[in-house]
């Protein structure tokens, strides 16, 4: 009887990046429309985004969903967003195919697959893919960041939250908001989360440089609450007191001059639901116009966080591998 043959263990090598892979970065942000960024457009000053835009492709033909966790949903797995059962936001699932508000295991997400090839992978801000009846600090954590394939997380599970006094969660815990950041002034949430991808960033380049990153940016801006200090919005004072057709108008001719939309476009009707400028009353105007003003303010400031996130992209010399 011939001998049983000796099996020695073989070790599992961890997975390599292929050398010289890019690092990733996304950067997204929520409740911004087609005419609100400057490089669309429109009188909102964004200067960090424009440049980005300036440098690379600005898209004038792209499809996301309206919905905040579908449209998250899709970008994380390559699929349509019913296929992945999250046809709806997070708050509102119901008993239909496509519609149950849980990512299924076959639905491998992007952080994963890159992770088991040799990533490091960060998330920081919004997520909004796990189903609100699994928030709990006791788990379970498999559709939190961390189970979906990020090594680091750091900001807010739900569709907002208040960003002078977030809800935040570090990794799969659920923390108390700083009292500042490296801003100075009183806390605000768009800031600590440009600190928080900044200081993962530099974590991973001291420990692991010789693998590359992905870092998902995902800002609670400009989503409501529309909290920002008034030197971001006062600037916008009088700038919408015209009225949102005029608004409407004057964004369209920037969009055609700037070729963004083709030049026999016709601009869109105003909807019925929407009331016209001039029928307002005088405090309806000036409610109305400071909501835009806020608004304005907001999305500049955020563009700032965005600024300084890039800027130290650029200073340690990365920006030239990172998509």
């Amino acid at each position: 009887m011939p001998p049983v043959p000796k099996i020695e263990p073989q070790p599992v090598p961890y997975p390599k990046p292929i050398v010289g892979a890019p690092n990733m970065v996304t950067i997204l942000l929520d409740d911004i429309g087609f005419g609100q960024l400057g490089c669309y457009g429109s009188l909102i000053d964004t200067p960090n985004i424009d440049a980005l835009a300036k440098r690379g492709v600005r898209f004038n033909r792209f499809h996301v969903t309206s919905i905040c966790s579908s449209t998250r949903a899709a970008l994380f797995t390559g699929r349509n967003h019913h296929a992945v059962g999250i046809g709806a936001t997070q708050e509102t699932p119901f008993a239909l195919p496509g519609y149950s508000g849980r990512l299924p295991k076959s639905a491998i997400a992007l952080p994963r697959i890159l992770r088991d090839n040799g990533y490091n992978t960060m998330a920081v801000g919004k997520w909004h893919l796990t189903p609100q009846a699994e928030y709990s600090s006791a788990g379970p954590f498999d559709r939190w960041p961390l189970g979906l394939g990020f090594e680091r997380y750091y900001g807010f599970l739900g569709a907002e939250t208040n960003h002078w006094s977030p809800e935040l969660v570090r990794d799969n815990t659920p923390i108390i908001p700083p009292k500042n950041t490296s801003q100075g002034g009183a806390y605000h949430l768009t800031e600590d989360l440009a600190d928080q991808a900044i200081n993962m960033i530099r974590d991973q380049q001291q420990a692991t440089r010789d693998k590359p990153f992905f870092l998902w940016f995902a800002t609670g801006a400009a989503h409501a609450p529309h909290h920002v200090t008034r030197e971001w919005f006062e600037p916008y004072a009088g700038k919408f007191d015209e009225g949102w057709e005029v608004l409407q108008q004057r964004t369209f001719e920037r969009q055609l001059k700037l070729g963004i939309i083709p030049p026999d476009t016709k601009l869109t009707p105003r909807p019925s639901w929407i009331p016209q400028w001039s029928t307002l009353s005088a405090n309806e105007r000036k409610l109305f116009a400071r909501y835009m003003e806020v608004y304005a303010g907001f999305v500049t400031h955020t563009d700032a966080q965005i600024g300084r996130l890039l800027s130290y992209l650029s200073e340690q010399g990365l920006d030239d591998n990172t998509i």
